[in-house]
């Protein structure tokens, strides 16, 4: 009789559990609200912006176990906006990132942790230029909701980075433009099932 009672309440117990805990969301980001803005130094004048945009972005997020969430972006290159038509034919060209042999950036992660209140580290592998190479994002998580245009689950993150543009074989003008690249991102997608 012992031993079918805990059966049984081992049982219930595992359901309880299984159902309180939820599992990983999928979402796809949004282009026309996820954007990468890189801000570099010039000439120690000032630091303009370059704001790239996603062709493709997963966001598998797991509120409960964080190590479970992931993150895969796509960038198109070509879609690069300096605000200087002179200044985007360059960053096209193999002068910096040869868009031609190298038409996309690429950005994975490998491991999301939390480190409480809603901010969590993301390392990542980003390839660019034919060169890939770690970047860890520090992300805020912003809101998750259901969408009011979509009516379906969102979620929108913000998060900030930095690179070295020399590291992925883009060297032209150092020390005049710095080789040190800061990143600011943000991010919305909808769940999808």
């Amino acid at each position: 009789m012992r031993a079918l009672t805990y059966v049984v309440a081992t049982t219930l117990l595992s359901t309880v559990v299984s159902t309180t805990q939820a599992a990983p969301i999928n979402y796809q980001l949004d282009p026309t609200h996820t954007f990468v803005v890189l801000s570099r130094q010039n000439y120690g004048f000032s630091n303009p912006i370059v704001v790239a945009v996603i062709d493709n972005g997963v966001l598998i997020f797991d509120d409960k176990d964080p190590s479970k969430s992931s993150v895969q972006v796509t960038l198109p290159i070509a879609k690069l906006e300096t605000f200087v038509p002179q200044l985007n034919k360059e960053f096209q060209s193999p002068m910096f990132f040869d868009v031609d042999k190298f038409p996309i950036a690429i950005y994975t992660s490998t491991q999301v942790r939390s480190v409480g209140g809603g901010k969590y580290t993301i390392i990542g592998d980003l390839t660019v230029h034919g060169v890939t190479k770690p970047v860890v994002l520090h992300a805020t998580l912003n809101k998750v909701g259901e969408n009011p245009m979509t009516k379906k689950q969102a979620i929108g993150f913000d998060a900030t980075g930095s690179l070295k543009r020399s590291d992925f074989g883009m060297s032209f003008n150092i020390p005049n433009v710095s080789d040190e690249i800061a990143l600011r991102i943000t991010s919305q997608g909808d769940a999808v099932k």
